[in-house]
């Protein structure tokens, strides 16, 4: 049988399960995500860092994991809670157990709680700090660590890639990008990687566009040196506002390039017009989101993970343009700058996991080049 384990949060609640992954004790930001399939996807999507998920779907881990499935190279979600766990998987790609995996990362996570109530509790109180411990961590204990213990800032650093390195096109393959991809002549992106999941990198090749992913924090100069055709800006972890050099770099780079963000990079993008951001209060993760398109009047069903949004007012008094909008609460779910040719979304057109209603956002981008 399991080790019994704890989750304390921040106001007191206790909840007793069972462990599985990691024994680490652990103090993570707790959030909750309403996908009823992904969690190799989910938990191995960079954009968790220091977070610890709550899946409101009860059974997981029923499908192992599958090499080809990962987001990332390394798991740095902070810990998984689900209400049933199966570590015995029944589908012929799986190599491991979720549970091997995130044993292998570091990544504790707990089972056997009421995950229905955890997720309303986080839907009326806000995302909030949690500590994932030891059983025998008495409430008054756990309330001290989490008093003493901030979340980690350096989410975006800990994630990015630290030497550039690039992704080419490969004539003739099957593309995983779902969308039928344009013809384009040999075009070539710089990707700035604020912690970029790898079926971005995929979509972006099977628009026909070679991919040079370079770190968070590189500079202007080295990135024109690469002579790109256009600019991508990556998804990602944590507050926008904690990586000012890149958004200081974005501030350059726009007008002479071509500019597509997602997610992080949406906000990243929207700071360097000089729009706000600020937290949500319990953000938007799953794969069930709808959105309206401002240019075309249709709602798309999309895929989300985020903490923060764009300050409508903020938008008001900068050269952009919004052209999504989240439906449930009426959030900016897109922006562009016709002039500039720079668009960004808060959503994942890329869908790893989730619906594919905005994957033809990436051959928007590519038309940015014509």
């Amino acid at each position: 049988m399991s080790t019994k384990r704890k989750l304390i949060t921040e106001d007191g609640q206790e909840y007793i399960g069972y462990g599985f992954g990691s024994d680490a004790n652990r103090v993570c930001e707790l959030v909750f995500n309403t996908s009823m399939a992904g969690y190799q996807e989910i938990v191995s999507d960079p954009s968790y860092t220091y977070q610890a998920i709550v899946m409101s779907y009860p059974l997981i881990g029923n499908y192992g994991m599958a090499e080809d499935d990962y987001e990332s190279e390394f798991l740095s979600a902070g810990a998984l809670i689900v209400h049933e766990y199966n570590d015995i998987p029944s589908n012929f790609r799986s190599i491991n157990t979720l549970s091997e995996v995130m044993e292998k990362y570091d990544v504790p996570g707990i089972y056997g709680i009421d995950t229905r109530k955890l997720v309303r509790f986080i839907r009326s109180y806000g995302s909030c700090k949690a500590l994932i411990t030891d059983e025998s961590t008495s409430k008054e204990e756990g309330l001290k660590i989490l008093g003493s213990t901030s979340i980690p800032t350096d989410a975006v650093s800990k994630v990015s890639c630290t030497n550039a390195w690039k992704s080419r096109v490969v004539m003739g393959s099957d593309p995983i990008q779902r969308s039928k991809p344009m013809t384009v002549k040999k075009k070539h992106i710089v990707a700035i990687d604020c912690g970029m999941k790898k079926n971005i990198v995929s979509s972006l090749n099977a628009m026909g566009l070679d991919v040079t992913i370079v770190p968070w924090n590189t500079g202007v100069e080295a990135i024109k040196k690469l002579h790109p055709d256009g600019i991508f800006v990556s998804n990602g972890p944590g507050n926008p506002e904690d990586v000012p050099e890149t958004i200081a770099t974005i501030k350059k780079l726009i007008g002479e390039y071509p500019i597509f963000g997602i997610c992080l990079g949406h906000q990243l993008i929207s700071l360097a017009y000089g729009a706000k951001t600020y937290k949500l209060k319990f953000g938007h993760r799953g794969g069930n989101h709808p959105v309206k398109n401002l240019l075309t009047g249709k709602i798309e069903i999309t895929s989300q993970n985020h903490s923060y949004a764009v300050n409508m007012d903020s938008v008001k008094d900068t050269p952009l343009e919004v052209t999504h909008m989240n439906i449930l609460d009426n959030t900016i779910e897109g922006v562009r700058c016709v002039n500039d040719r720079v668009m960004s979304v808060q959503y994942h057109p890329e869908s790893a996991p989730g619906p594919r209603d905005g994957s033809y956002l990436f051959n928007e981008f590519v038309k940015l080049f014509q």
